[in-house]
């Protein structure tokens, strides 16, 4: 080489620009070569790349850059998901604009990500806020509207009476609006839905076919969509005919109900709130508690007693007590269940505050009575009891039994219901794709003709008064009708920005001028070979993908109906943290670790040389300041030591702990390679059988590695080839070897690769290079290592050919000179031999 040392602060720049100028990771959708989608979940542009980002790109980088050199042709894209509240929250903190603040973010975290040398096809490079996107999504909307898949109506939702906008559950905390701090109120507005319920069926049959996506995620989507067959039912109230239609997963527990209770925006209680002031204000207090099951889970279970009672439908002289519930959901079945309080939390919660009956109907070993006692209800399996004719039956002979019963009697019938509800997309921001509609007084809501689309967001945008912005902007939401020309006004709400992500994927293929993309193409490239992300996207956005792939489908504008072929989720980057407390107000203060000086199990703070308390290893996070900043790692380390330090220990999908012992060594194992690349002699000659042996079984195990996304078996193997081949004479074998080292390592660090490569006169950039080619004939271990002992005790080790005879191996132990020190001049009085493995001598 022509200097000592790798100089990663000149090469990295360099050869980044020689693979843009070169445009060597431009997918070529014309070419005859296999055809692989390599992608990782785009990121929101907060600013930064964060180390965890890293980790991400830099598997998605090493399998496409090896399936590049494997023969593929390899589309690689990265883009933005860069619609979304943290936009419009900087608008309204720091006076700026969200569409400059946005693309200011871009641009920086483009220059971060192409100083780590990933090979994306920037030529595909998309945004979701731009109107070349967004238009395309637009007019896929309408598509879907057109098929019936998009439809309005009201709807519940949380409403912040401060910040004028709905508010997606996860912004409620403990009943107030997550900014503003205000009471959180429940209102029903006219809002967008798309029909994802339609594919509910198909949604959970293709997880049956995705058996390369982790089973946890698959389960995840399974719950989420909720299949549960059951029984609906009516309990009559006394001396009515009419009643409360209810819901049941568990018709096996009904000797067990003890009360009913309905939703707060149940029918039955809205009409009797008219003239209950008390009921009403429960349901206004009702309507400040959150919306989700798992919000309703934890919340303190509240009723009012309606006064009213129902007969249960196996036993009518057993009257049921009435209640409106805060934990009923209306969305959910039929907005109203039986409590069965011995078998179900949430129900005996409730019944021990109302001090309701709590009787056992279900038992799992000697306590079979009918008294039940504690406060933990018991959910588990077990035999049916106190339930008359059902009793010592299993929970699923029950059910069908009680389910068979009331289909023939005529007060119920079997029911399949899901917790999936259609996809609500509409928010009340502007920082979104616009709604492509039009309210006309006379005409309705019309759709904007596909002709006029994009619609565009307007610039001059007041941020300062609370509220939707495009609802009273001035000119931009008043225009005409497009059937009948008169005054009408657009819809002022914007997309779920989930929207945007559920389809970027088949924008990435395919991006022609006119359309959102070409059926084709699409053909071609999809579905993804390899998707990585992080578990946090395991419902929503793979699920809404794989809806909004199904709905295009069924309209037939593509052939594929699961987008992601593999899914892969990587675990965290984690580091410990660094604090003090407050000695003023008992707070932990935390410092960044380029704050802190280590030394030994200790820490001190730089600016005070005082001790600082080292916290747990947890996920890196703003809030604690135990982030490393990519930018700095670089600089000090270059980006090969920072992709080989990803790659490296921990298996990929679990949490990898940053030290800077283990930056610092993967920055050790770079010079040693580029010395060892130093040795390599195309002139050299002599063949060393094992080097060739081991050489070529490395590459097809790393190549094995690297498709299982098994990245640190694939670091170990390349380390033990590389110690090999340092302790191996010089022989064309020798250098043969360090060659292959360089191609395996090229997809990982490939600018000291390409450095290397240059230097050793190989043709080409090395991103453009073949995997090396392995020798079948080598790939099967011809030699066995044999262990000698001398009366137990292990004294040599043989290298010699598999399969050698007992009388050979025998002699050549003997002949050892180790094994005659260990005799001494003893005999031999009896010699084992283990074929292939062991020969122990007894003297």
């Amino acid at each position: 080489m022509t200097t000592e040392r790798f100089d990663s602060a000149s090469a990295d720049p360099r050869w980044q620009a020689a693979w843009d100028q070169a445009q060597t990771f431009k997918a070529d959708d014309t070419s005859a070569k296999p055809k692989s989608f390599i992608l990782e979940m785009f990121p929101y542009p907060s600013g930064r790349i964060h180390i965890g980002h890293v980790r991400n790109y830099t598997m998605g980088d090493v399998l496409a850059r090896t399936k590049k050199m494997q023969g593929f042709e390899v589309l690689h894209p990265m883009g933005w998901d860069s619609f979304g509240m943290p936009a419009e929250n900087a608008a309204m903190e720091k006076g700026v604009h969200p569409g400059g603040w946005t693309r200011d973010n871009i641009k920086a975290m483009t220059q971060q990500l192409k100083r780590l040398g990933f090979s994306f096809d920037w030529t595909r490079e998309l945004s979701t806020c731009e109107p070349d996107y967004y238009g395309h999504e637009q007019a896929l909307f309408l598509d879907m509207y057109k098929a019936g898949l998009v439809y309005r109506k009201e709807s519940a939702v949380n409403w912040d009476p401060v910040d004028m906008t709905v508010l997606a559950n996860e912004q409620v905390i403990d009943g107030r609006g997550w900014r503003s701090g205000a009471l959180v109120e429940k209102r029903k507005l006219s809002q967008w839905f798309l029909k994802i319920t339609q594919f509910a069926d198909d949604l959970l049959a293709g997880l049956g076919e995705l058996k390369n996506w982790p089973e946890k995620v698959r389960l995840m989507q399974e719950n989420w969509i909720g299949k549960s067959q059951g029984l609906k039912c009516t309990f009559r109230f006394v001396d009515s005919p009419d009643g409360i239609e209810v819901y049941t997963t568990r018709p096996d527990t009904m000797f067990g109900a003890s009360f009913v209770a309905i939703a707060a925006d149940h029918p039955f209680a809205q009409k009797m709130a008219a003239n209950v002031p008390e009921l009403a204000a429960f349901i206004e207090e009702c309507k400040q508690g959150g919306t989700t099951a798992a919000e309703l889970e934890t919340a303190e279970k509240k009723g009012f007693n309606t006064g009213y009672s129902v007969e249960h439908p196996l036993k009518k002289s057993w009257h049921l007590p009435v209640y409106v519930a805060n934990f009923v959901l209306m969305d959910y079945g039929t907005g109203a269940v039986f409590g069965c309080p011995a078998h179900d939390q949430r129900d005996l919660d409730f019944a021990r505050k109302y001090d309701l009956p709590v009787t056992r109907v279900v038992a799992d070993g000697d306590e079979t009575g009918a008294s039940f006692d504690g406060d933990e209800a018991y959910t588990g399996p077990g035999r049916i009891v106190n339930s008359d004719w059902l009793d010592g039956m299993t929970i699923e002979r029950a059910k069908a039994d009680i389910i068979a019963k009331a289909q023939h009697d005529g007060w119920g019938q079997a029911e399949t219901q899901y917790r999936l509800r259609d996809w609500g997309v509409s928010r009340q921001r502007y920082w979104g794709t616009p709604i492509p509609f039009i309210h006309c007084d006379d005409c309705g809501v019309v759709p904007v003709p596909k002709n006029q689309l994009p619609v565009v967001l307007p610039e001059d945008i007041d941020f300062q008064t609370p509220g939707n912005p495009l609802l009273r902007h001035p000119t931009w939401k008043h225009v005409d009708c497009p059937q009948c020309s008169k005054p009408a006004v657009r819809e002022t709400d914007t997309l779920d920005t989930f929207a945007d992500s559920s389809w970027y994927f088949l924008r990435f293929a395919s991006q022609p001028g006119g359309k959102p993309f070409d059926p084709d193409v699409i053909k071609q490239w999809l579905p993804v070979e390899q998707y990585i992300g992080g578990i946090e996207h395991a419902i929503l956005h793979l699920l809404y993908a794989r809806f909004w792939t199904r709905a295009l489908n069924h309209i037939g504008m593509i052939d594929v109906k699961e987008p992601f072929a593999s899914l892969f989720t990587q675990g965290m980057v984690t580091h410990e943290t660094y604090s003090r407390i407050d000695p003023a107000n008992g707070v932990p203060i935390f410092f960044s670790p380029e704050e802190v000086g280590r030394s030994g199990e200790g820490a001190t703070l730089k600016a005070d040389g005082q001790p600082v308390e080292v916290g747990r290893v947890i996920k890196m996070s703003k809030s604690k300041k135990n982030v490393v900043d990519p930018d700095d790692i670089i600089a000090q380390y270059g980006a090969d030591a920072v992709r080989w330090f990803m790659l490296s220990d921990s298996p990929p999908e679990r949490d990898l702990p940053w030290s800077e012992a283990g930056i610092e060594g993967c920055a050790r194992f770079v010079q040693r390679l580029w010395r060892l690349f130093g040795q390599y002699d195309a002139a050299a000659v002599g063949e060393d059988k094992a080097i060739d042996r081991k050489r070529d079984q490395t590459v097809a195990a790393v190549a094995e590695d690297i498709a299982s996304l098994g990245f640190n078996k694939a670091v170990a193997r390349i380390y033990e080839l590389t110690s090999a081949v340092e302790k191996a004479a010089p022989s064309a074998s020798r250098s043969a070897a360090i060659r292959t080292i360089l191609l395996l390592v090229a997809p990982m660090m490939p600018h000291l690769a390409e450095d290397a490569w240059s230097q050793i006169g190989g043709d080409g950039l090395i991103a453009d290079a073949a995997w090396p080619p392995v020798d079948p004939a080598l790939l099967i271990d011809d030699e066995v290592t044999v262990a000698i002992q001398v009366l137990g005790k292990l004294r040599d080790t043989l290298t010699v050919a598999k399969g050698l005879p007992r009388e050979e191996l025998e002699a050549l132990a003997l002949a050892s000179e180790k094994v005659q020190r260990a005799l001494d001049g003893k005999a031999v009085k009896k010699v084992i031999v283990v074929p292939d493995r062991l020969v122990n001598l007894v003297a």
